[in-house]
């Protein structure tokens, strides 16, 4: 072998070894980097009792991201509002520095906060069924709004929807008709929805926090309120309220959010897994919502609760249908967007 052949000999053989180092080092690099794969603990509130519909939507979301992330990735869910009511969590999530990073909440709370879009899905009678809103949940218009809080700078993002069925008034009092409300007194929060149904029914509108709403019933401070049926007996208003009148004036939306500072500092790998466990539990949400509102209205029943069905809803769209048009006229385009899912969902 000549010199030239032996220089060509070593020259490759060096080249082959540089390849060698390469390839282990982005190996080395690689499993350094999967082995330093932090944990993460995201705290995660929830108002109601864990056998809530929303309780164990919460409950199936944090074990599918907990399975997704081969355990990288925990949630630590705090039920029966031990972090606080919503109005105390919606404005600590709000904030920068959060203590709770995720937090299940009624859309209509955040209006208050500039999210003008979700005024429209608080309007009375806006969803005539489930399938409507469920065919509405999974469009583009409604993955847009879950990004309307953090374009309103209000540091946080909606991951995923959810339903805790029609919202319905319970009284202490007996109220079996639309005339029945008139003089009472009835709970009301930051939702212009709410306070517009007080006001249309001719009652008195009181403010009331949820934490202290049971008592407030109980001493008779409010007459009348509103919640889902799953809500109403797991927070044991039979006890106080044994009056429903099943008007269905709003559906319960729920949507769940994360801080954009959690957010941010997830890999777009761990960002994917809260995306697809929050699509698992939106779908789990949507097979038990129906068949729980069925049978804790038998349960709710053999309670001892006076059920009033209503048969006509006409004379309260009537009554909500100036706060009904006045509400969708600042956004009227988005809100017929809105309803046309109805005939979508009917397709289907």
């Amino acid at each position: 072998m000549n010199l030239i052949q032996s220089y060509g000999v070593f020259a490759m053989k060096k080249a082959l070894c540089t390849l060698c180092c390469v390839a282990m080092s982005i190996a080395l690099l690689s499993c350094t980097k999967k082995s330093e794969e932090k944990e993460i603990m995201l705290v995660m509130a929830e108002v109601n009792p864990p056998e809530t519909i929303a309780g164990r939507t919460d409950q199936v979301f944090k074990e599918k991201v907990e399975e997704l992330s081969g355990g990288k990735i925990k949630i630590d869910l705090e039920c029966s509002g031990i972090l606080g009511d919503n109005a105390t969590v919606r404005k600590l999530i709000t904030q920068p520095g959060s203590t709770i990073q995720i937090a299940r909440q009624s859309t209509a709370g955040f209006v208050a906060l500039g999210c003008d879009s979700y005024a429209l899905l608080s309007i009375p009678f806006t969803f005539s069924n489930r399938e409507h809103f469920w065919a509405f949940a999974e469009s583009e218009t409604a993955q847009k709004l879950l990004n309307e809080p953090k374009e309103k700078g209000l540091n946080i993002i909606g991951l995923y929807y959810g339903e805790e069925g029609f919202r319905h008034l319970f009284s202490a009092k007996k109220a079996a008709s639309i005339q029945d409300f008139a003089g009472l007194n009835m709970r009301v929060t930051n939702d212009k929805a709410l306070q517009a149904i007080a006001k249309s029914l001719n009652m008195e509108a009181v403010h009331v926090d949820f934490s202290d709403l049971y008592g407030a019933m109980q001493t008779g401070k409010v007459d009348v309120a509103d919640q889902p049926l799953a809500n109403y007996l797991a927070n044991h208003f039979d006890e106080v309220a044994k009056n429903i009148i099943l008007d269905g004036h709003q559906l319960g939306i729920m949507e769940t959010f994360i801080t954009t500072e959690a957010w941010d500092s997830l890999s777009e790998k761990q960002q994917e897994i809260l995306r697809e466990a929050g699509k698992y539990a939106s779908d789990y949400c949507r097979k038990i919502s129906q068949e729980e509102e069925d049978a804790i209205l038998q349960q709710v029943k053999d309670a001892g609760v006076t059920v009033t069905p209503v048969n006509d809803i006409a004379p309260w769209q009537q009554a909500l249908d100036g706060f009904i048009k006045e509400t969708a006229a600042s956004n009227m385009d988005l809100y017929n967007e809105i309803l046309s899912y109805a005939k979508k969902q009917s397709m289907h």
